[in-house]
């Protein structure tokens, strides 16, 4: 049965279908050895050699999801250029090829979903769906109620205005403080950005939650897999 090679992609486990495309358009797939950069290309998965870098294309045998809580240091790609380490390298027991669903920086820690989902991962990435993504952000000095406010309100951004947020004060010192903020977009960085523009640098930032799935008490560097009953929890 003929499907578009961006969602066979997806099913066998290699990436979302938003990051096949990119794939396709790059010119690193070959089907039945030619090179496919055509977005409407139909394939039949059963009878076509599908390969990606060269690297021929298995079907996923089985569906796995997991939630890491990645450490800092960590790259969230599958290979790294520069010979950092990356997040598969903590899934020691994991045999199934899994996929980074979106991103955290090397520099952030915290909540990361891994699958071979490819369906799934769409989902959770489509801005259509979204979906909340709480995070820690320990930062300089004291946001006064008024900068949290425009910051719950949306400020501009890169020329871009950011989307409602939720944030709660949780904790301050001396010198900096630890606020709770719950966002639905996904841009490059941006409780970051959103902090500096209002003139606080974040410290520390920890993902702790997509939707109503937390990390709980899963410690740094550790996963568990995930059951159908936490997969709901992303989408509440």
């Amino acid at each position: 049965m003929e499907e578009r090679l961006q969602k066979v992609l997806a099913r066998a486990g290699i990436a979302s279908r938003r990051t096949a495309e990119e794939y396709i358009k790059a010119g690193r797939v070959t089907v039945d050895g030619k090179v496919v950069t055509a977005m409407g290309t139909k394939v039949d998965p059963a009878r076509c050699r599908i390969a990606i870098d060269g690297t021929p294309v298995t079907m996923a045998e089985e569906i796995i999801t997991l939630l890491l809580n990645k450490p800092t240091g960590y790259v969230t790609t599958l290979k790294d250029p520069q010979g950092r380490p990356v997040v598969t390298d903590l899934l020691k027991e994991i045999t199934a090829r899994v996929f980074p669903v979106g991103r955290l920086d090397l520099d952030t820690e915290g909540a990361l979903i891994l699958t071979n989902d490819g369906d799934l991962a769409q989902r959770i990435l489509h801005p259509s769906n979204e979906i909340k993504k709480t995070y820690h952000a320990r930062v300089a000095g004291h946001p006064t109620g008024k900068t949290l406010q425009k910051l719950e309100q949306g400020i501009e951004l890169e020329g871009k205005k950011t989307w409602p947020a939720r944030l709660t004060v949780l904790k301050k010192n001396t010198r900096d403080t630890t606020v709770e903020i719950t966002i639905h977009e996904g841009r490059k960085r941006q409780v970051r950005l959103m902090f500096a523009a209002m003139g606080h640098r974040v410290l520390a930032l920890k993902r702790v939650a997509y939707g109503s799935l937390g990390l709980g008490s899963l410690p740094p560097g550790k996963y568990r897999v995930l059951s159908k009953r936490d997969l709901a929890l992303i989408f509440t």
